[in-house]
């Protein structure tokens, strides 16, 4: 049985949960789903506008307006993390749940992409999500309860051509959040990694080339993915049952996921041969 049909009752019934991340894909499909649990929520993203029309659907899922309090946040920006926990507090008292979910991705071969852009993805999915964190944390130790979750990739289980910055940040956000579990069970701190395969969401097309400019186009095993509702559903299993790490995917990129786990070394072969097809595609 997947998360999804493990029964969850009330688990987010009353729950404050901050998503970032939240303007679309699996961020605006968590809102909705815990807008029906009857979660109180707090939705971030850069764009104020679309996380409006994500706050109606929640308004339109059962929930009050007074329950989702839309506080636009750009991760990159550590500065204004401060305050924006504070207007979280005050406008709820606390937070039971923070789910990191902003992120960028990344399509282009290393030998094409400039450093800057390695800089771009390690500052939105790994520095963020730490920065963040790292402001949260401290007000559930104080209460000796909550729950930190961040949305990584099976990218940050394995090395996969045309994302080494992408495969980079994951796994670097998948170590911080592994170490960071160890340190704060005790405390009373749960800490959930989610790592997702091919979700049908825009994030190849919002994904950057090797000049940091968008790749606009989508991406055929994207667009074959797991629907980003099915997703939500089975990322809420996993949290209402406290499983420290969710795999959620469909594909054969699930099984790429378990064959590192058992063949690491098989592993590094069959992503060489995709690499050289990678290649000898771009060479002609």
């Amino acid at each position: 049985m997947n998360n999804a049909d493990q029964p969850q009752g009330n688990a987010f019934q009353g729950k404050v949960v901050w998503i970032t991340g939240a303007s679309g894909g699996i961020g605006a499909a968590l809102a909705r789903h815990l807008a029906a649990r009857g979660a109180r929520l707090v939705l971030s993203a850069r764009r104020a506008e679309a996380l409006e029309t994500v706050k109606a659907d929640c308004v339109g899922a059962g929930v009050s307006a007074e329950s989702v309090l839309v506080l636009p946040l750009d991760v990159a920006a550590t500065n204004t993390m401060p305050a924006a926990v504070e207007a979280v507090l005050a406008h709820f008292g606390h937070i039971d749940l923070l789910v990191n979910n902003a992120g960028i991705s990344q399509r282009s071969l290393c030998l094409e992409t400039e450093l800057d852009v390695y800089r771009q993805l390690f500052e939105v999915d790994v520095i963020g999500q730490i920065a963040l964190t790292k402001q949260v944390l401290p007000h559930m130790v104080a209460r000796g309860s909550g729950h930190v979750a961040v949305t990584a990739s099976v990218a940050g289980k394995v090395g996969v051509p045309l994302r080494t910055g992408y495969c980079a940040a994951k796994h670097a956000v998948m170590g911080f959040f592994d170490a960071l579990r160890s340190e704060v069970a005790h405390l009373g701190v749960r800490v959930t990694t989610i790592v997702p395969g091919f979700i049908r969401t825009d994030i190849a097309r919002n994904a950057l080339t090797g000049t940091g400019a968008p790749m606009g186009a989508a991406d055929e095993d994207i667009e074959g993915g797991m629907d980003v509702d099915e997703c939500a559903a089975a990322i809420l299993g996993g949290l209402a049952l406290g499983t420290e790490e969710i795999d959620v995917g469909k594909g054969a990129e699930m099984d790429l996921l378990s064959l590192k786990r058992s063949d690491p070394v098989g592993t590094f072969r069959l992503m060489e041969a995709m690499a050289a097809e990678v290649f000898a595609r771009r060479q002609s």
